[in-house]
């Protein structure tokens, strides 16, 4: 039976959001194209209607994940106070540890970005290109360098703490690692 082109943007659009939690959740070589379409309630003969390959779709998958990310943090500085302080508790929480699937794409895909395809590290590159430029808007002056390398600095500890936290099998030495760099970061704002 024929898709139609609406059905079929919509299935592109299905694959990409299940792609790009996915991808997060079990790493680029974690899941295979039939798990995933099964996944976003397709056939397996449908993903070669949408996407090249499974690298076209990593690229894809990847820069949608960097795109709701950053959405997602545009509200949350809009709509706070003091949104350095709630980036740092929010990206550090217990919640945002636990579900990698749901949380930054560059703590739970950098170390494979430049192995997988020069695509994925081009959505990198730019996602962090415009990470940098948003938190240079938010991260405290500490007097030292500028706020390109304070939010550099800063993102860097995030990122590192979460795959420090998520790589241990201890919960209390886990809890530790993002409790240390959360204290620190936030200290630099006071």
């Amino acid at each position: 039976m024929k898709v139609s082109r609406k059905q079929a943007a919509e299935n592109r659009e299905r694959i990409l959001d299940v792609a790009a939690q996915l991808f997060r959740e079990k790493g680029f070589d974690g899941i295979g194209i039939a798990d995933l379409m099964k996944s976003a309630g397709l056939t397996h003969g449908g993903f070669y209607n949408q996407f090249a390959s499974k690298e076209d779709l990593a690229a894809q998958a990847t820069a949608r994940a960097i795109e709701q990310n950053s959405e997602y943090w545009a509200r949350v500085f809009d709509a706070e106070a003091d949104p350095w302080r709630v980036y740092v508790e929010r990206y550090l929480s217990p919640a945002h540890r636990d579900n990698p699937g749901n949380g930054c794409t560059y703590a739970a895909l950098g170390a494979e970005a430049h192995r997988h395809d020069p695509a994925v590290a081009k959505a990198f590159t730019e996602g962090l290109q415009k990470t940098f430029e948003r938190l240079e808007t938010v991260v405290p002056d500490t007097g030292q360098g500028t706020s390109r390398q304070r939010a550099i600095t800063a993102m860097a500890a995030l990122v590192g703490a979460l795959v420090m936290a998520r790589a241990v099998d201890d919960p209390d030495f886990s809890g530790e690692i993002v409790d240390a760099v959360r204290t620190s970061l936030r200290g630099s704002a006071e």
